[in-house]
């Protein structure tokens, strides 16, 4: 069947023959259109999908995820489950909608299949956002859904644990996990919530709400924090020893880089704001190296930055991840990669025994 997977080198030049963003929004627009159409629906289905594993306790399909970012209204989740993935992650959604920092805010740099972006959380807020997830039914077809939940610009930062408290409290409901986002570079002053005391203040408050919402829904909803790839070695290791203490279930890793050198001399390389792309493969790999060392193998850890092909993905699994998320290699590999990837952890020991 002639499906997205083989479509996309076709339409991949008319994409990126538009602004980054208006490329973003017009292909989200596009899936949401084709999967409500019964007669396109077929059109995004992901072939091979088949790789079980479980991740913090509950099954997935396989262990290739979708990043947040791509979605940040929950507005196309069933279309995009239908492209393979084993679970999604939508976000970052903050207590009141805002409109992010000013356009142009994404560029792309096709040299290294990478991007810069300094989108700044905007979003619809947080009402629009769970009627959003409500909506979708890839849950009901035992789809695990992650949310991803940050502060809104103008909260002080002295201030963020009350933005993070509503966003959790918002979506604890409808979450199958939630994501407490302190590392996007694109927020003043938010990377400053990794530091050790203020991690412990935010994440206390965190676990204390968290028990809150347990007792009031019975049942426990895993929570997981996202962090940076420029984390110094003590810095990765003061994060290692407080997630537990707070009993954090997972750590996402990682975010985008701040650092150039990997594409220094490239046109937008001296754009503010976070890169993705190959660049942060390597930077991810030794957070992750890090925090398996330094958490045991018990601790979740979701290996995101960098993924175009299938090898990365395994090299995220070797290095300590029991799951992986793609973003910016879907804008420059199309939705093949999702298949690559799982083809290339079929051969990986950790998913052969199970």
């Amino acid at each position: 069947m002639f499906n997205t997977f083989k479509l996309y080198p076709f339409v991949r030049p008319l994409l990126f023959s538009l602004d980054a963003e208006t490329a973003h929004e017009m292909t989200l627009k596009s899936l949401q259109k084709a999967h409500h159409c019964k007669a396109t629906r077929e059109l995004l289905k992901g072939s091979h999908t088949l790789l079980p594993t479980t991740l913090m306790g509950m099954p997935l399909r396989n262990p290739i995820g979708l990043a947040a970012g791509l979605d940040k209204n929950g507005e196309c989740i069933d279309a995009l489950g239908q492209l393979g993935f084993g679970f999604i992650e939508v976000g970052t959604v903050t207590p009141r909608a805002q409109p992010g920092n000013p356009k142009p805010r994404m560029f792309r740099l096709p040299q290294a299949e990478s991007l810069i972006n300094r989108m700044g959380f905007n979003n619809h807020g947080l009402d629009t956002f769970l009627q959003n997830v409500q909506n979708s039914e890839w849950r009901e077809k035992r789809g695990v859904l992650g949310l991803n939940i940050g502060k809104n610009a103008d909260t002080p930062i002295e201030n963020a644990a009350s933005d993070y408290l509503i966003g959790l409290e918002g979506v604890y409901p409808f979450a199958d996990y939630v994501t407490i986002n302190i590392s996007s570079p694109n927020t003043k002053n938010l990377r400053a919530l990794q530091g050790e005391d203020e991690l412990s203040d935010l994440l206390r408050q965190i676990a204390d709400k968290r028990k809150e919402l347990a007792d009031r829904y019975g049942r426990r909803v895993p929570v997981v924090v996202k962090i940076a790839p420029d984390l110094e070695a003590e810095q990765i290791q003061a994060i290692a020893h407080i997630l537990p203490r707070f009993e954090i279930d997972g750590v996402i890793a990682t975010n985008t880089t701040l650092s150039r050198s990997a594409v220094q001399g490239l046109k937008h390389s001296e754009e503010s704001g976070g890169l993705s792309g190959p660049p942060v493969h390597e930077l991810s790999l030794k957070v992750i190296e890090s925090l398996r060392k330094e958490m045991g193998q018990d601790f979740t850890i979701i290996g995101v930055g960098g993924i175009n092909s299938g090898k990365q993905a395994l090299e995220k699994i070797n290095a300590g991840a029991n799951a992986v998320q793609l973003y910016t290699g879907l804008i420059y590999q199309g939705p093949k990669l999702i298949a690559d990837c799982i083809d290339s952890l079929r051969k990986c020991d950790v998913f052969m025994r199970k």
